[in-house]
């Protein structure tokens, strides 16, 4: 999720085209092309600029409906609801060929879902069966600790730091919550702390990008890759 405003233009954006499989943004103002998956324009007027970052989470409706009951909902349109894809998309999606080369060594398949995040322009990805093989994982970034979890639907993923008042904190799981091992506070899905010593605070959240293997290391060619193996 992007910012339309850049260098005090406001901007409206149309769908244009798909570039591996990420659409390719038009705006209007200037006709310049963006990338969706990166925010960078890639022809036009605006050609290398970066559109601004919004923090997103990749979480299912459930979830964010039980955080955010009086939220708003874009309402489905019924003049194209028989193109909106099927609720298994990701299962369909993961038979269809990639249109890149396939590195034999590479330690996921092309179109293996990953969450992915950047710390400190680190980009990692995190293979999601491991995710939902160990539920919570605790890892060490250019020196930011971290965590990445999966919710208790098994299709949310969520990431924070995991450092409190200067303290790092060792996360478990139990009954679906968190629980640090420093006081025993325990943590909501939401990373704020609901009980114990810490209980008020909030974790700094981390934006997560649910994206294929194949397209991920496109746009993240430097990026590391966190497996089940690990």
């Amino acid at each position: 999720m992007w910012e339309s405003e850049i260098e005090g233009k406001k901007l409206t954006f149309h769908l244009a085209g798909i570039n591996n499989q990420n659409f390719i943004m038009r705006d209007d103002e200037t006709g310049t092309w963006w990338q969706q998956v990166s925010g960078e324009a890639m022809h036009g007027a605006f050609k290398g600029r970066q559109l601004t970052n919004v923090f997103t989470d990749e979480i299912t409706f459930a979830v964010w409906k039980r955080e955010h009951p009086n939220g708003r909902v874009l309402r489905p349109d019924d003049r194209v609801s028989k193109n909106y894809e099927a609720a298994n998309w990701e299962e369909e999606y993961e038979k269809l060929r990639v249109v890149v080369p396939v590195d034999p060594n590479d330690k996921l398949k092309p179109r293996a879902l990953i969450a992915g995040i950047v710390v400190n322009n680190q980009p990692i990805a995190y293979a999601m069966e491991a995710l939902r093989q160990q539920r919570l994982i605790l890892n060490v970034i250019d020196a930011t600790p971290i965590f990445i979890a999966l919710g208790e639907d098994n299709k949310s993923v969520r990431a924070f730091e995991r450092k409190v008042e200067g303290r790092t904190l060792e996360f478990f799981v139990k009954e679906n919550q968190f629980v640090d091992a420093e006081t025993g506070s325990t943590w909501d899905f939401t990373g704020k702390a609901i009980s114990g010593a810490l209980a008020g605070k909030q974790l700094k959240k981390i934006s997560v990008l649910k994206d294929y293997w194949f397209d991920w290391k496109i746009y993240h060619p430097d990026t590391s890759v966190y497996t089940a193996n690990q």
